[in-house]
């Protein structure tokens, strides 16, 4: 039996709507709609699946402790979250969500790859960042193995994102003040650091830094051969943590939280370009599925900046009723979402008007967020 999801009843005024009722109060858990909200609650320890047409929750799952992150297998049927941990970064788990029977699986154990947080699901296979290994790492839910590790030797590696093609993965490390970018090179014989690659390959995990930023790894995400991955690690601003890959993927564009500006990485250069001014606190940054606008939450403010891509400069600033934190965009470019941490609640933006359209209501601490579109 599925668990029972208690929620309060509630009406409240929301920016660009006179008010909005959301939840019911002691319901049984719905089904997970084929296109589903994922919301991590972190101080609650719990993934929640919100339908995102009602803006109402349909069940709350239990996960591991003080998630960050989290992400969806390519057919939308199972949830993976980054199970940070307490005292700074102690976990080495990432839970494993079944989103269709809305319970948790067995946990993936990640050993010695300490602090778990960025999360990406491409190709078959789940990306993550262990900020206490300072590796980017990869998981094949087939094999259950980790098949892939490749060091960053930067400070804090947050969070994770991966070219269409694969070849090259990108990550920030926020204490490093620096991104990485990861590059597969030419297949190369066995040797150290090196093993068998190939989808679903028993590669060994043999990714090991260098003082100068280069580094070489294991076996390459599209399998075959045995390929140096080079690690090219760039100087951007202090307190780099959100950041996200332009559609065309010939730019990368960066958050600094601590120099509140956005740098502008030319990804076939390798090299910033333009560095813009941004929030007090920029803190995600996310791109609209068309390339046009980039958004940035602020974890100190009430307002959502939103920048015009091509002209490099202020669109307009989305009046919140709360400081943000994670963001995401719907992928058809439809809606914004963002979570307001202090309000507990995540608020939704119309992509067309630019305006606060809905709220729903969570539990404490809402923060990772992710879309599952089952197939």
């Amino acid at each position: 039996m599925k668990a029972r999801s208690l929620l309060t009843f509630v009406c409240r005024p929301v920016i660009g709507l006179s008010f909005i009722c959301l939840g019911a109060a002691n319901i049984q858990a719905a089904n997970t709609p084929a296109s589903a909200l994922l919301v991590l609650e972190k101080e609650q320890n719990t993934l929640v699946i919100v339908d995102p047409a009602s803006l109402t929750i349909v069940a709350r799952v239990p996960v591991g402790n003080n998630p960050h992150e989290v992400a969806v297998s390519d057919d939308g049927r199972t949830a993976y979250i980054s199970n940070y941990g307490g005292g700074g970064g102690g976990g080495a788990t990432i839970a494993v969500v079944d989103l269709i029977a809305q319970k948790p699986l067995a946990p993936i154990d990640l050993g010695a790859l300490r602090a778990p947080h960025g999360l990406e699901f491409a190709g078959g296979k789940l990306y993550f960042t262990a900020e206490g290994a300072k590796v980017v790492g990869r998981y094949d839910p087939a094999t259950q193995k980790i098949d892939w590790v490749v060091g960053t030797g930067q400070n804090r590696t947050h969070m994770v994102v991966a070219s269409k093609d694969l070849k090259t993965i990108f990550t920030s490390n926020v204490s490093s003040a620096t991104v990485s970018v990861i590059e597969q090179g030419a297949a190369q014989g066995p040797g150290p650091g090196r093993g068998p690659g190939g989808p679903g390959g028993p590669g060994a995990p043999g990714g090991r830094g260098a003082p100068d930023g280069r580094g070489r790894g294991g076996p390459p995400p599209g399998g075959g051969g045995a390929p140096d991955w080079n690690v090219t690690n760039i100087p951007v601003g202090r307190g780099s943590e959100g950041f996200d890959l332009s559609p065309d993927g010939k730019e990368l564009w960066v958050a600094n939280a601590q120099d509140s500006t956005i740098s502008i990485i030319d990804v076939a250069g390798k090299k910033v370009v333009q560095t813009l001014p941004s929030t007090r606190s920029a803190n995600r940054l996310k791109i609209t599925p068309d390339g046009k606008y980039v958004f940035v939450s602020d974890l100190s403010g009430t307002e959502l900046l939103v920048i015009d891509a091509a002209a490099r400069k202020e669109h307009k600033r989305i009046t919140l009723p709360a400081s943000s934190e994670g963001l995401l965009m719907a992928p058809d470019g439809s809606h914004a979402y963002t979570t307001l941490n202090s309000r507990d609640a995540v608020a939704v933006i119309d992509l067309k008007t630019m305006t606060v359209t809905g709220e729903v209501k969570t539990g404490r601490g809402p923060d990772g967020l992710a879309w599952a579109a089952r197939k």
